[in-house]
């Protein structure tokens, strides 16, 4: 089979284009520019379009043909994006004021793909979301302006045909694919107040009513906002800069479900510590969540926000599904130490477990079949390069730039939907002529003393294993009925209680303080055996349950009477007892 698309690299040996599999050849089409300038390139959403800035113009060249289309004079820009429907390139230069103080010339430039004209200039004084946002289609382009959300129809950038004004919008986003287009909004809580993520149609603002949905919270100084691709729903990521409690330099992190249809939940996830990772399934059903503190538990929820399979324990921070969404990678990057674990996700079964060290980056290509890892500055400075694997773990090309220089990015050509027919899943490894990339396992470090006896096995944490969190009733999709659920539950609880008892035995034998410390998260789903202790907890939760639905209220803007507010001042008490309830104190 020919090659189908290529991956371009820029760094300090220029900006050439590889061939992808199973060549990896460089691309003769695409004459290489040697220059060490180049800052910056971008793919039209189909791939057929490639621009880049370097360092003196932005080159927009037909990736097919390889010619030129346009070379635009403009050497200080460093941002570039197209347009979904390749009408726009959208580009960006860093905003200089003139030294008696005047207003700077606009930095962001919008260029008509066909003719090579600027259509519009703005200023735009942040580099962070410098580039406007457009529906898929083109219909509609948005910007934020001064905490007000500007809506442009049909490219048509001299007039503002809409604008979204609710207090002070700090972000927004579209939602993709076909019209209506829903928009996502942010706006953090200020003098007591709390922050709220609401969801908009297009172009029905008028007022809180006129809101598909709304979610309120207290711990935010940061949100990220995640459509999925179908526009139902949005998961939010709420996080505070700093953890109160001091247990995490990452501050603190919470999830939420909002959808198109007014519901709206927080996601719970039965491990304490960062969210490092949340992504949609492709199919937009499932999302999946890495996150608690290390080893992380990672888990796919459905549409209601309940477990569907968790992944236990690992070394990981980061989830990539593949374009169709069969196959979900798991991966530890940045300060782990690059461990993946590849999932068919239908089976939910391990295909491989490939390790990339020292990536800085990775990517999924289009075909749903092969993955680029790379090393690039100025993230690391050395060892800086990229490997191509195919998923089912096998290491098919790798680069690594000579010693003086550097890789500052690589990048799949993109393909829309469609184009790569979705393949049955592979566990059997492909062929490939390298060796397999097999880091050496690091030894633990053991005190001189010990060095001569044999090794005891001494575990810092409690691994969990993978399992399945689908209601399993025998062969039929039924759901159980109440006793045999009951039945079910008291079975559960009582082999829990003879693990834990085991557990306890052995914990009292080796008498190891570590795992002494380490909390014991007990599932909500397991019961105490105890019906009395059943009942308290079944309360409290209900009461906090209540505390939840008031602080809502609160939120929306609702006046609490004495005794809510009372109530609400009770949160940390009955957490504690429901803490030390569950645990069986």
């Amino acid at each position: 089979s020919h090659c189908l698309f290529t991956l371009p690299v820029r760094g300090s040996e220029g900006l050439y284009m590889v061939n992808g599999p199973p060549s990896f050849t460089e691309s003769a089409a695409f004459q290489r520019d040697s220059g060490k300038n180049c800052k910056a390139v971008a793919f039209s959403k189909d791939g057929s379009l490639f621009a880049w800035c370097s360092g003196e113009k932005v080159n927009i060249v037909n990736v097919t043909s390889a010619e030129l289309l346009h070379s635009l004079d403009l050497p200080k820009a460093v941002c570039l994006q197209f347009s979904p429907k390749n009408n726009v390139l959208a580009t960006w230069q860093t905003y200089t004021t003139t030294k008696d103080g005047k207003a700077g010339v606009p930095n962001l430039l919008l260029h008509d793909v066909k003719t090579g004209k600027c259509l519009k200039s703005f200023i735009q004084k942040k580099m962070q979301n410098w580039c406007p946002c457009w529906a898929d289609d083109e219909s509609i382009c948005a910007r934020n302006v001064n905490n007000e959300v500007q809506f442009f129809e049909n490219n048509n950038f001299n007039t503002i045909a809409n604008k979204l004004h609710v207090q002070k919008v700090n972000d927004f986003v579209l939602s993709p694919g076909a019209q209506p287009t829903k928009v996502a909004v942010y706006v953090p809580g200020s003098k007591g107040a709390p922050s709220f993520v609401r969801l908009y149609q297009y172009p029905n603002f008028g007022g809180p009513q006129s809101a598909l949905a709304n979610k309120s919270f207290f711990k935010a100084d940061k949100v990220t906002m995640l459509w999925n691709k179908k526009a139902t729903a949005v998961l939010v990521i709420a996080s505070t800069e700093v953890d109160k409690t001091g247990a995490s330099y990452y501050g603190e992190q919470t999830l939420h479900y909002l959808a198109t249809n007014g519901e709206s939940v927080v996601v719970q996830l039965p491990k304490n510590g960062p969210i490092y990772d949340v992504v949609w399934n492709p199919n937009s059903v499932e999302f999946c969540a890495v996150y608690g503190f290390m080893p992380a538990k990672a888990t796919v929820f459905n549409l209601k926000c309940d477990p569907v399979f968790d992944f236990g324990t690992g070394p990981r921070n980061a989830a990539y599904y593949s374009p169709h969404g069969h196959i979900l990678v798991l991966a530890g990057f940045g300060n782990l130490r690059g461990q993946m674990e590849v999932w068919d996700v239908k089976n939910y079964k391990l295909i491989s477990k490939p390790v990339a060290s020292d990536s800085t980056y990775f990517a999924w290509c289009p075909d749903g079949e092969h993955i680029v890892t790379a090393t690039c500055a100025p993230r690391l400075r050395v060892g800086n390069g990229y490997k191509i694997w195919h998923y089912t773990g096998s290491l098919l090309h790798s680069y690594e730039v000579p010693a003086n220089e550097e890789m500052w990015q690589v990048c799949w050509q993109p393909f829309l939907d469609g184009v790569f027919p979705a393949k049955a899943v592979k566990y059997q490894a492909v062929p490939s002529e390298l060796p397999s990339a097999e880091p050496k396992p690091a030894q633990a470090y053991r005190p001189p003393a010990l060095r001569n006896k044999p090794v005891t096995s001494s575990k810092l944490h409690d691994e969990e294993p993978p399992q399945n969190m689908r209601p399993q009733s025998g062969s039929s999709d039924k759901p159980l009925s109440k006793t045999a659920l009951k039945n079910q539950r008291k079975h559960e609880a009582k082999k829990a209680a003879k693990q834990e008892a085991k557990a306890d035995a052995n914990q009292e034998s080796t008498q190891s303080s570590a795992s002494q410390n380490a909390p014991r998260n007990t599932a909500p789903a397991v019961t105490s055996g105890d019906p009395e202790v059943d009942k308290k907890i079944k309360n409290l939760r209900k009461k906090l349950k209540a505390i939840e639905q008031l602080k809502e209220q609160a939120a929306a803007g609702k006046q609490l009477e004495k005794n809510q507010v009372e109530k609400i001042q009770k949160e940390s008490a009955l957490l504690q007892e429901l803490e030390d309830l569950e645990l069986g104190l």
